[in-house]
């Protein structure tokens, strides 16, 4: 059981720290689909260096590690009881060395554990076969995608597509529709799972089932398969792109699944994952706890550059450097495309942080500074000195209720995050002088790479993640996506793209 512990382990730090080939070469697809000089190139550019910086580092692609869930199929008669523990061990190891992120917290009192245990934490299915090898298959699904989950209740009325009947042509419009209502917050481009049928529950079970799946394989029933061609072709004409910038790949892959479901009963449940898939598995030996072999590894070195496209003339874009502290006059002359480098002091704020603060003073002067909302993956070293192992951004969109209050409240000058922000927040920074910054999600070690030092942290009792970091940044570069004029990226793109998504409505999938 030692031994089986340790192939855990070493299947929990490969499916976080580096990207299958069915994976690397979705994300060499839409490198080389999209427009050369673009936004959406430049994105996926950043992404291709952090999937080989992760590599190389062995550090989390991304910083949130999400929820591990795990599959596995046991031979008749083994001990589930001490291979439970054993993975649990495996999860508290891998989060104490810095390549699983602290993420589970009690839903009651806001407590990290600090271990990614606790009640429903780690995820873990078995299920008997009738072979003699132990088969364990991960997944790490962050927040940010998990909260682009989305389930329909057919019939329906769904936006921009009008009815969806409980047929081919009305699951068609929620598939549709669920990539779209995404946006960029979940680190587009992604993948998406669709289970059709079952309860509530199981309904997304099987959708998450799907992304076990190979990118690139095809459905056995033929209507299914033909749907998952027909959802590839059509989301990517939506015009969402990577990050929400815009851009020819929306999608990287769509595998659907169908079951049984109740008569009153009609489900289409879609788990949604971001451009990081993070997910591997392995095949282990019964008797020795040894892995025999990686089920998502087919031996061939994906080159992530290849192919794609070299602008014939370096687009002109305007890059501006800032360092705290950022006057007005700074924010008021930036605008929607703009380049920002960030050189000196930044402080990291997620939930935790903007809630507490409406009620409260900040440990530290904000007046001119700059916010990112990230949680980071931290470790101490033997000296007592913290290190930044993944700092990507997170969804900004969950500070919507806060942000506006707390830039005027502080004085803050910039935030920076991902997937854009709402009306109450573009209002905020046109009155008070702000700018949103959107940065790479998922690039935590292109990111990381950035902080030079850690300049000390507060908030402690919220958790690593919540926790308020002061970081030394340089070479810190982001878009700007909202300015202080009332331009928002965001609500240009979600606006054409329903635009888009309506032109769908009248087509029929049979």
């Amino acid at each position: 059981m030692e031994q089986f512990k340790d192939s855990v382990y070493k299947l929990i730090v490969e499916t976080s720290t580096n990207l299958p080939p069915d994976v690397r070469r979705a994300v060499v697809k839409a490198r080389q689909n999209e427009n050369a000089g673009t936004r959406s190139a430049l994105s996926l550019a950043t992404i291709a260096q952090n999937i080989e910086m992760a590599e190389t580092n062995v550090s989390p692609i991304c910083q949130d590690t999400g929820m591990p869930t795990f599959e596995v199929h046991t031979p008749v008669g083994a001990n589930q009881i001490e291979m439970k523990k054993a993975i649990r061990e495996a999860i508290e190891l891998a989060t104490k060395n810095g390549k699983l992120r602290s993420n589970s917290v009690d839903s009651l009192t806001g407590e990290n554990s600090g271990t990614n245990l606790g009640p429903g934490t780690p995820v873990i299915h078995f299920d008997q076969w009738e072979k003699d090898d132990i088969e364990v298959k991960l997944i790490l699904k962050g927040g940010g995608c998990e909260n682009k989950n989305i389930q329909y209740s057919l019939p329906a009325e769904i936006e921009g597509l009008g009815k969806a009947g409980r047929d081919l042509d009305g699951i068609r419009k929620c598939i549709m529709h669920s990539v779209y209502q995404a946006q960029g917050q979940g680190c587009s481009a992604g993948f998406i799972g669709v289970g059709i049928g079952g309860d509530r529950t199981s309904g997304y079970a099987l959708a998450k089932e799907q992304l076990f799946r190979k990118v690139d394989d095809v459905n056995p029933n033929p209507d299914l398969a033909k749907m998952e061609a027909y959802i590839m072709e059509k989301a990517n004409e939506l015009g969402i792109g990577t990050m929400g910038f815009g851009g020819e790949t929306t999608l990287l892959g769509c595998k659907i699944g169908s079951m049984n479901r109740l008569p009153a009963s009609f489900y289409v449940s879609v788990a949604y994952n971001c451009w990081a898939f993070r997910r591997q598995g392995a095949l282990i030996d019964a008797q020795t706890g040894e892995i025999k072999e990686w089920l998502y590894k087919d031996g061939e070195a994906v080159n992530l550059h290849a192919g794609v496209q070299q602008p014939a003339q370096q687009e002109e874009r305007r890059e501006v450097v800032l360092q705290y502290p950022i006057s007005e006059e700074q924010i008021r002359s930036l605008k929607v495309g703009d380049v920002v480098i960030i050189n000196g002091l930044m402080h990291t704020g997620r939930d935790a942080f903007h809630k507490y603060m409406m009620d409260h003073d900040c440990p530290i002067d904000l007046n001119g500074g700059v916010i990112y909302h990230c949680g980071p993956v931290m470790l101490k070293d033997d000296s007592g000195e913290w290190h930044v192992k993944a700092a990507g951004p997170t969804t900004s969109i969950r500070e919507e209720p806060y942000q506006a209050d707390i830039m005027k409240k502080f004085g803050i000058r910039v935030v920076i995050g991902k997937g854009g922000m709402g009306p109450k927040t573009l209002k905020g920074l046109q009155e008070h002088g702000g700018v949103y910054l959107n940065a790479i999600g998922g690039a935590a070690q292109y990111y990381a790479d950035c902080v030079k030092k850690v300049e000390g942290v507060d908030y402690m009792e919220f958790g690593l993640p919540e926790a308020m970091w002061h970081l030394q940044v340089e070479g810190f570069a982001a878009i700007v996506t909202m300015d202080s004029h009332g331009n928002s990226l965001h609500a240009d793109v979600e606006k054409s793209s329903l635009e888009k998504l309506s032109q769908h409505a009248e087509v029929v999938f049979k």
